[in-house]
């Protein structure tokens, strides 16, 4: 039990990096995103909003949801490899960003 306690912790910290490195990129929007950006059928919503966007309303989200209620987390994650294809040929690197997911990442997938 106390080592599923420690997963979690450790799941919600990196989710808490996570939305720091959104917000010091300028990313975190104050304002929620109208109710059919949330009727995408993409991966990432990526027809009705950005990454930056899913990663806040979407992914964060539904992670904290889960970490509050106690439900179980996902087993596998892939999302920095989608935030590296994000901020390919971009002015900002993202760099921060893509660490804090890809420590994420190994979190649930369990590396």
């Amino acid at each position: 039990m106390a080592e599923n306690q420690t997963h979690e912790s450790h799941v919600a910290d990196s989710l808490l990096q996570i939305e720091i490195e959104l917000r010091s990129m300028g990313a975190w929007q104050k304002q929620p995103l109208p109710p059919e950006a949330f009727e995408s059928t993409q991966p990432f919503c990526l027809d009705t909003m950005n990454f930056t966007q899913w990663l806040q309303f979407v992914f964060v989200e539904r992670m904290k949801l889960l970490l509050e209620a106690g439900q179980p987390l996902p087993s596998v994650s892939g999302i920095a490899p989608m935030a590296e294809e994000y901020f390919r040929g971009r002015s900002e690197s993202g760099a921060k960003l893509i660490l804090a997911l890809a420590r994420m990442d190994s979190l649930l997938s369990g590396k």
